[in-house]
Order: structure tokens, then C-alpha cells, then sequence
């Protein structure tokens, strides 16, 4: 009914009618069995987890198995990321518990039983921003968000920065937390009321349920972290900041991203050196945020921080003193239908397994084909970034790094703008602007292809990898377009 035009129509309560004073709503459910005999949830329903505790979560797991004991089956998995503390799941996938997976980056035993068809379903790649791109828009409809939740209050208000297992920012949650039809705290540590800062707020909470230990906050240091000391790791990251420089963006007001690899993390160190011996104060960093970066905030060189995910302990530390370190959404970070962090980029330091001469790039899949990784924010930061680095030896295991097409597409080459190996430089066809900055710096670049025969002369050309004929999966584009397809291994 339309009230403004139909006033004589509307119902208007009696005084008998009014209501009451609402009640305290009661969101705690202490046992698991009372829990899931509320959500109600039937065969083929869809069931959501993040992963700001990486290695470290002990929630996935035992949620998962207790829907197994409900006897449900061709349930999708939707998690941010599949850790080696996972690989308990691979039953449930033999058992069809499990049926498809939705993830932005997995490795370990699941990835790998993955790749040789133990799913009876299907797995679906994504990136954070297209990850978030597709829970808010509906595309993907999840039944039940269980959050990992460092702490909680009665209501649910959940904080990731208190309690003893602490990870810091909850960026990956928050679209779930929105967009789910229920959507469960669980938690170790249950505060008093209001728990803040929060990270999701109680009005997006239905459930609190208290186990003895949602993890370790010490998985979430996983893989590297640390500056590499190798002498060609950090020829590589000399030559990137030359690079660097030589695109005209190290100036006052520079924006930054790169990631937790040992190269990586070199050539932010070669950064803070070279900001301040010119006395350059940057923007803003983003992204999954280490110490490294943190200190570059401490020190005035970066203005702030946007937070997604914490790398490490430092970082954890970091958001809870500074206020100029900023918590973000997947959706703020990387969504492309929205005004996103990634937009605003200067330059981005990536990695790769592989890159072909199209500048196409796989961090899905090992060289021998398994699944091993996953885009996570790689598709956003090259789409958004003026200037998108790959930093990479040029052999790996003695097998060589650039093809002419990778095994799988996670990243198109129309966004990735310049390559750096310890041969050298290439740049990207399609950028002349790139390669006229780098004309008039006087910097070297070769190219992309003399990279690939040289690689070959010495190591040879590898070996094709022998694929199966089922296709397992598709990498997605953050757009919701599908880049590539996933073909299972043969064992």
C-alpha cells in the first residue's frame, strides 16, 4: 500500500494493540548441534569462512565436520583462502559433504587432492575484490557465514585486534557478513559489551557460539616474510627500484603496494632507503600489511596504511596504536564495480609462477600443474595500478619462467605492465609511454621473448605438463568474467 495516497485506508492501532518493550535478544547457542538445528541448513547449501588466521584458523575444519555428521552432502565451500591446516576436508570432498569450492587462493593437500579430481564438483578462482564483486551482487548466495571472531560480545559486535588470538583487520568477512542469510561469531574469547573497535558491528550477527580455540594467531606468519639474502633475490629488487624510478612516480605522494615474498619485501626496503635519502613522503600503502610497512608509517613515510588482511604480528600491533592505519573491506580494496583502494595505486610489486610473452600471469598453478596459490589480490592491484611490477627469478627449480602461454591465466597481460629478472628488464608492448620514461631515464629494458631463449638455452625447454581431459575449475576475472579454465592433473 502506498500511504500518502491512501490515508483513509491505512490501519491505525487500537490501545490494546500497541507494542510491548522489546525483549534482549538471546544470540549465544552453546552447543554445536542446538547451533546448526538453527540455521536449518538442507543438501546443496552454501557455507562461507574467511581466513585472517591463514595456517593458523581451527574453525573451518570442525564446522565442516560437524555438517558431514548432519549427513548433508554437495555442500560449496566458499573460503577466502584454503590453508595445509585444511587438508582434513579432503574426506568430505571424497564423501560428497563437499561438492564445489569458491576461493581466492588455496594450496596444501587440498589444493592438490583438488587437482586430481577428488572434488565431485567444481572450483571456482576469484580475487579478493571480485570475491566481494560477487557476494554483493548475489552471485554468489551464502546460507551460512561462520566468522572466526578473535573476540565477541553477547550481541555479537566482533573486534579482530582483542582477544588472545588476535589477527588484526577482518576485511574478508565483511561482504559475507552483509550479504549472508545467517551468519555465526565463533569465537574464544567473549567480552563484555560493547566489544570495539568492530569490525562487524551485532546488526549483521545471528549467532554467537564460544569453543575452547579458534587457532593460532602464530599461523598467520605462513610463508615467507622476510627480506630475501639472496644475492640474485636482491639484484632483482635493485633493478625494481630502478625501474621504479625510472616511471616517475617516486615523488611526494606516492601510493604503494607489495607483498610478503622475500623479493617483495626487498624492494621495499630498497624504498624506504631511497624515500629517505630524497625526503619523499608517500600517500598511502595497502594491501595485506607487514612490519615493513608498518615501520615506513611510524617513520612519516607513508601518510597511512589501508589494512585488509595482517601478514604479521608487527602489523597486528600496528593497527591497534595508529590511527592512521586504516581498516578496509575486500570490497573497498579491490571491488571494480565501486570506487576501490586499488584504483588509486601508483605502483604494485607482484609475483608470478609463470609469464608468458603476452605478459599473461599464472600464480594459480605450480610447473607441475597442481593448484598452488590463487590471485588473491593480483587481478585487482594490476587492473588498478598505474604501474604493475612482476618480480621474479628467471628459473625456478631449473625449469624456466617464461612460456609462450602459461598453464593458467590468473592475471591478463593487459594489465601487467613491466617485468624485472636478474637478465633484465622487459616492459610491455602496449605501454610505449612506460617505454619512452624509461628511453629518457637512460634505463636498459630487453625484450620479453630474448628473456625466454635465453632462460631456454641454459635450462631447456620444459617439458609440456600432461593434463587430464576433465575440466576442474575456472579462473575468474574480478569482472565475473572467466579468464582460463582448470583442467585436472593425471597422477
Amino acid at each position: 500500500m502506498n500511504y500518502l495516497d491512501n490515508l483513509e485506508d491505512v490501519k491505525v492501532l487500537k490501545q490494546s494493540e500497541f507494542p510491548s518493550k522489546s525483549s534482549k535478544r538471546k544470540k549465544i547457542v552453546k552447543d554445536m548441534d542446538e547451533l546448526l538445528k538453527r540455521l536449518d541448513l538442507k543438501d546443496e547449501a552454501v557455507v562461507s569462512f574467511h581466513h585472517h588466521l591463514r595456517n593458523g584458523d581451527r574453525v573451518l575444519v570442525p564446522v565442516m565436520k560437524a555438517l558431514q555428521k548432519m549427513g548433508l552432502k554437495d555442500l560449496t565451500l566458499v573460503s577466502s583462502s584454503i590453508f595445509p591446516a585444511h587438508e582434513e576436508i579432503i574426506p568430505l570432498m571424497e564423501d560428497g559433504t563437499i561438492k564445489n569450492i569458491v576461493t581466492s587462493y588455496i594450496t596444501g593437500g587440498v589444493a592438490t587432492a583438488v587437482s586430481k579430481g577428488k572434488l565431485k564438483g567444481s572450483i571456482l578462482m576469484q580475487s579478493h575484490g571480485g570475491r566481494a564483486r560477487s557476494i554483493l551482487n548475489e552471485e554468489v548466495v551464502i546460507d551460512a557465514a561462520f566468522i572466526a571472531s578473535p573476540s565477541a560480545d553477547e550481541m555479537g559486535n566482533i573486534s579482530g585486534v582483542n582477544g588472545e588470538n588476535s589477527c588484526g583487520v577482518l576485511g574478508y568477512a565483511i561482504a559475507d557478513s552483509q550479504k549472508a542469510k545467517k551468519v555465526i561469531s565463533i569465537t574464544d574469547s567473549l567480552v563484555e559489551y560493547p566489544n570495539y573497535p568492530a569490525d562487524i558491528s551485532e546488526d549483521y550477527v545471528d549467532y554467537i557460539y564460544e569453543i575452547d580455540s579458534i587457532g593460532l594467531k602464530s599461523g598467520i606468519v605462513s610463508g615467507t616474510t622476510q627480506v630475501t639474502k639472496d644475492p640474485i633475490g636482491l639484484k632483482i629488487a635493485k633493478d625494481t627500484l630502478k625501474a621504479m624510478k625510472a616511471t616517475g612516480l617516486l615523488k611526494d605522494g606516492l601510493s604503494f603496494q607489495t607483498g610478503a615474498g622475500g623479493i617483495s619485501l626487498a624492494v621495499a626496503d630498497f624504498l624506504k632507503d631511497y624515500m629517505l635519502e630524497n625526503n619523499i613522503k608517500g600517500s598511502f600503502a595497502s594491501g595485506g600489511i607487514t612490519g615493513y610497512l608498518t615501520e615506513m608509517l611510524e617513520m612519516g613515510l607513508f601518510t597511512s596504511l589501508f589494512d585488509v588482511q595482517c601478514f604479521d604480528l608487527e602489523a597486528i600491533e600496528s593497527l591497534k596504536r595508529n590511527p592512521n592505519h586504516i581498516r578496509m573491506s575486500a570490497s573497498l580494496y579491490g571491488n571494480p564495480e565501486v570506487s576501490a583502494v586499488v584504483d588509486n595505486l601508483d605502483i604494485v610489486i607482484l609475483g608470478a609462477t609463470e609469464i608468458d610473452t603476452n605478459f599473461n600471469v599464472n600464480v594459480s598453478t605450480g610447473s607441475d600443474g597442481v593448484i598452488m596459490g590463487g590471485s588473491g589480490g593480483h587481478q585487482d592491484t594490476a587492473a588498478g595500478s598505474k604501474v604493475s611490477i612482476i618480480v621474479s627469478k628467471l628459473f625456478s627449480s631449473r625449469i624456466p619462467f617464461i612460456k609462450d602461454r602459461v598453464e593458467v591465466i590468473t592475471t591478463p597481460g593487459s594489465t601487467v605492465d613491466i617485468l624485472v629478472t636478474e637478465r633484465g628488464i622487459a616492459v610491455n608492448p602496449m605501454r610505449k609511454d612506460l617505454i619512452e620514461s624509461f628511453e629518457k631515464a637512460n634505463v636498459d629494458i630487453i625484450d620479453i621473448k630474448e628473456l625466454k631463449s635465453y632462460a631456454e638455452e641454459v635450462m631447456g625447454k620444459p617439458e609440456k605438463i600432461e593434463k587430464g581431459q576433465r575440466i576442474i575449475g575456472l579462473s575468474q576475472y574480478r569482472d565475473g568474467s572467466v579468464l582460463d579454465y582448470i583442467y585436472e592433473i593425471k597422477n
